[in-house]
């Protein structure tokens, strides 16, 4: 009695759902547009393609001459080496080249107080 509440149907689990092909096309899309557009805005662009880890994807990021950064996740690392070579970036590899210490100033800079006021 008390275990059949515990072996009742549970909803199917939507995270574990793949993307169909179509929405993976959109989001590569989505992403390329979002670092197009930053290239694009922003002078004295760098590029560093970060290794997948055991918990987060490949992932790309770009930083501005003045420190501004952006990541995103992206399929696979020379997926990010080509797009960096197409985008003519200097691209870097995350984990071997630092991160600029602009990005680090950029940050500090930008940061939101917490509720203890540091």
């Amino acid at each position: 009695m008390i275990f059949d509440r515990l072996r009742a149907k549970k909803p199917a689990r939507t995270s574990t759902a793949k993307p169909s092909r179509h929405e993976r096309a959109l989001a590569a899309e989505a992403t390329e547009q979002a670092l197009n557009e930053f290239i694009l805005t922003r002078p004295g662009v760098a590029a560093w393609v970060e290794e997948p880890t055991g918990f987060n994807k490949a992932s790309f990021l770009l930083v501005a001459g003045s420190g501004e950064w952006l990541r995103r996740p992206i399929p696979d690392t020379d997926w990010g080496r080509s797009f960096a070579a197409r985008a003519q970036l200097t691209c870097y590899t995350a984990g071997i080249d630092p991160y600029p210490q602009r990005m680090r100033n950029w940050d500090a800079a930008h940061r939101q107080p917490t509720s203890d006021g540091k």
